[in-house]
């Protein structure tokens, strides 16, 4: 045992959840990513990095202030990243141009028609096969709970936005400290026998 350390200590260690929406975004060197979102710049940061100097990492938003911070948080912590202010139905990239898109808190806030458009717009701009990752804080259960404000409209489901589009296999894949995730691929039509 190293001088100085307490085997008690082992239980008040920091929780590794902040490391869970990288885990599960399972982004890897070379993949073109979008972020549709900027409401997280750290976690854009981070997921960024995953995809190196082979990859492509674009953060969008409708806010110019909140994708100047994403870029200025994302230079500060080595990453490189594309920041792309553009209406959320209204993408400004080709068709097919990501492998995977990761949604951080939008689209519970957008009312059904602007919802459906921007999943639209991801579907288009996602590869066949591609992944869609939709990442929303909920209310935690429990005393947390009790005393968070935050929820998600009544008519907003995550997994509903994605069946909807041209997303299959649709998951929530987990539900863990006050964030959802759920998750879809973009339909291959060429694999359709």
């Amino acid at each position: 045992m190293q001088a100085g350390s307490n085997p008690s200590m082992r239980f008040f260690r920091e929780s590794s959840l902040e490391d869970l929406p990288v885990s599960i975004a399972g982004l890897k060197l070379g993949d073109r990513v979008l972020f549709f979102g900027c409401s997280d710049p750290k976690l854009i940061a981070q997921l960024a990095v995953k995809t190196g100097l082979t990859g492509r990492a674009c953060a969008l938003d409708d806010d110019a202030a909140r994708t100047g911070r994403a870029a200025a948080v994302a230079t500060r912590e080595g990453a490189l990243i594309e920041p792309v202010t553009a209406p959320w139905s209204a993408l400004p990239f080709g068709d097919g141009t990501f492998d995977v898109a990761v949604v951080r808190d939008a689209l519970a806030a957008f009312d059904a028609s602007v919802r459906n458009a921007a999943v639209a717009e991801l579907a288009r701009v996602l590869r066949p096969g591609g992944r869609c990752l939709v990442i929303d804080t909920v209310r935690r259960s429990g005393l947390g709970g009790l005393l968070s404000r935050r929820g998600t409209p009544p008519d907003y489901d995550a997994v509903r936005a994605l069946e909807g589009a041209a997303f299959r296999a649709v998951r929530t894949v987990a539900e863990r400290g006050g964030l959802k995730f759920v998750e879809g691929v973009k339909e291959n039509v060429n694999a359709r026998t």
